[in-house]
């Protein structure tokens, strides 16, 4: 990419510090799991932090998101705020689901995060009902539906995909292919190479996408978004990417499932770098970021240590049967 104009230089700006957040929540939040002071799972997506930053950054403030169980950046890059967020899987009072949802199930609606999905796939069908509510009020909004390489293997998703296109809904489907399901590779669990072959089955744009570049994932996403917006029908975007941490719950970084070569290898390709070098920015810029960043976070815990647990009396609150 030749030299960036001031304008887009300030956009990379942006989505460095997007970025950055994500890692640096992530990394404080698995640490913190370690040491058994956040109870339950957490999934990680370190590494995988282009793809929500990009996506995120083709959509408008109205548009909404359904998230997978590694969902922390797809919250984030909704503008969820961070103090909340860190408060949640702390499982505090003035966490965003009240400390009830956690990890897996963290919801801002305010923002168009309808929430993270604990069970694989489960976003998809919730996705398209969401399409048709937008067709059906008119409202001109996008939903987009995050997803992993593995979710692409089960019912939902042939049947999101397939009332999607059939009533042209306002949706678009991401895969984060990040190459495993947990610990199975999508050597062994796939038929296909590229998933976003199987959009043709669908009568939609099936995309493959450079999931580690930002700026590949925006404009991939914009073209998406702006497709569904004209009233066009959905698209599929499969985002190679890749984790840097385990699956969850001490999973190694490496072995016995993936070798530290293959890691070294992607890391090597680490989103962070790339977006530096696209976005031309100096060390000083660099350091600046990452200092606010680590600062932000380091408010975020302390507010969420500091704040009450959960009062009993409202444990049945805000829950439906």
């Amino acid at each position: 990419m030749g030299k960036t104009t001031e304008t887009s230089k300030e956009k990379f700006r942006e989505w460095y510090r997007k970025l950055m957040t994500i890692r640096r929540f992530e990394e404080k939040v698995d640490e913190f799991f370690r040491q058994g002071k956040i109870t339950g799972a957490v999934h990680t997506s370190v590494g995988q932090e282009a793809v929500a930053v990009g996506v995120s950054a083709a959509l408008e403030e109205r548009d909404l998101v359904v998230a997978t169980h590694r969902g922390h950046g797809h919250c984030l890059m909704r503008g969820a705020d961070l103090k909340a967020m860190m408060a949640e899987l702390f499982g505090r009072a003035t966490g965003l689901c009240k400390g009830k949802g956690g990890s897996m199930h963290i919801v801002d609606v305010k923002r168009g995060m309808l929430g993270a999905m604990g069970i694989v796939g489960a976003g998809m069908p919730i996705a398209a009902g969401v399409g048709l509510a937008i067709k059906m009020q008119k409202t001109g909004q996008v939903c987009v539906c995050f997803f992993g390489d593995n979710a692409s293997n089960g019912g939902p998703f042939h049947e999101a995909h397939n009332v999607s296109s059939l009533w042209k809904l306002p949706v678009v489907f991401v895969c984060e292919n990040n190459l495993y399901g947990i610990s199975v590779s999508v050597k062994k669990s796939t038929s296909v190479e590229d998933i976003a072959v199987r959009a043709k089955g669908y009568n939609m744009p099936g995309v493959v996408v450079d999931g580690m570049d930002v700026l590949a994932v925006y404009r991939a996403a914009k073209e998406a978004v702006e497709r569904a917006r004209r009233g066009e029908g959905p698209s599929l975007l499969e985002c190679k990417t890749y984790r840097f941490l385990g699956h969850s719950r001490g999973d190694p970084p490496y072995g016995p499932y993936r070798t530290k070569e293959e890691l070294d290898s992607w890391k090597k390709r680490d989103p962070r770098l790339l977006l530096i070098k696209q976005g031309e920015l100096s060390p000083e810029e660099v350091e600046r970021i990452d200092k606010e960043v680590a600062e932000a976070i380091e408010e975020a815990i302390r507010y969420a240590e500091a704040s009450p647990q959960p009062d009993i009396k409202v444990a049945l609150e805000d829950v439906y049967v």
